[in-house]
């Protein structure tokens, strides 16, 4: 079929965040309020989950406030350190221009700074947390922040609450037809027409991620498979998933059975087909560069 090697490590949207997570500091409640009353501290603003672009730079770059520029009421979490400067994110209103947030972190992973799209990646997901898990799921209490934004404490029965990622594989089925090897790509029925990427789904209780690749590839496009070679990951902050992209061998003939609920449509392509569909030019249109279904494709043309 394949030597299944990827000679490196491929590039991924919303990686390569260039902060120190500087997780010490979040457990000493000293250290961070003096790292809030830093001078060269910055807040990263997030209006209703979407980031305020700083309007004087030309194009779409994160705008980082400073400590007086912030209501004294707005919930904020700690981001980490740039080069010793403290870093945060905080939900606000009202403090000025933003956009689609995937838009915006296609701009920034497409910038002169990608690791600000992980920056990004990394408020969006954490302050979405916060949001979503003010009442514990123990009692129905109310909680509060605690570990500068990393963990949530429930005051009425001293349950211990943390942010959460879901694991989501994302894979190519990879077919050999009369020596042509072939990846199987389909669409769901939401997505944009002629839009077509790779098949992908969550992980389930008490499956590894190797049993969730065969699962679904089963599942949604009736296939079975063998090997599954890891690739890459993406962190996904729609709202916090984390995207495990493989590469899987089918074993039969690969004829399809398709779950209509899931999958309008699927193909076998070629090698020929994605690079023109990455190139723009062929006739059905491939995910961009920030989705790490971009990066499977471009790995598995380049391989």
């Amino acid at each position: 079929m394949t030597d299944w090697f990827v000679p490196s490590a491929p590039t991924v949207g919303f990686t390569g965040s260039p902060l120190d997570r500087a997780d010490a500091l979040r457990k000493d409640d000293a250290a961070m309020i003096m790292a809030r009353a830093d001078r060269t501290a910055r807040w990263l603003v997030l209006d209703d989950l979407r980031p305020v672009i700083d309007d004087g730079s030309g194009s779409d770059t994160l705008r980082w406030f400073s400590r007086d520029d912030i209501p004294t009421d707005a919930p904020s979490v700690f981001l980490g350190l740039a080069d010793g400067s403290p870093r945060f994110a905080v939900a606000a209103t009202g403090m000025g221009r933003h956009g689609d947030p995937r838009g915006i972190g296609a701009a920034l992973a497409a910038s002169a700074s990608p690791g600000d799209a992980a920056i990004f990646a990394h408020a969006r997901s954490l302050l979405d947390w916060h949001a979503r898990h003010r009442f514990c799921a123990n009692c129905g209490s109310q909680t509060t922040v605690a570990k500068a934004g990393y963990e949530r404490l429930c005051s009425a029965c001293d349950a211990h609450h943390f942010p959460r990622t879901d694991p989501v594989v994302i894979m190519l089925a990879l077919l050999r037809v009369d020596g042509v090897e072939h990846a199987l790509v389909g669409r769901q029925p939401r997505f944009p027409r002629r839009f077509f990427s790779a098949l992908a789904g969550f992980v389930e209780p008490g499956e590894s991620l190797e049993e969730a690749v065969r699962r679904e590839l089963f599942e949604e496009a009736g296939i079975t498979t063998a090997r599954v070679r890891y690739i890459a990951s993406q962190p996904w902050p729609f709202p916090s998933s984390l995207m495990v992209g493989a590469f899987a061998e089918t074993t039969g003939t690969g004829e399809l059975t398709l779950d209509d609920d899931e999958i309008e449509e699927a193909r076998w392509v070629t090698k020929a087909d994605v690079r023109a569909a990455l190139d723009g030019a062929g006739p059905w249109l491939a995910p961009p560069p920030l989705a790490i279904a971009h990066t499977l494709l471009r790995a598995w043309v380049t391989n």
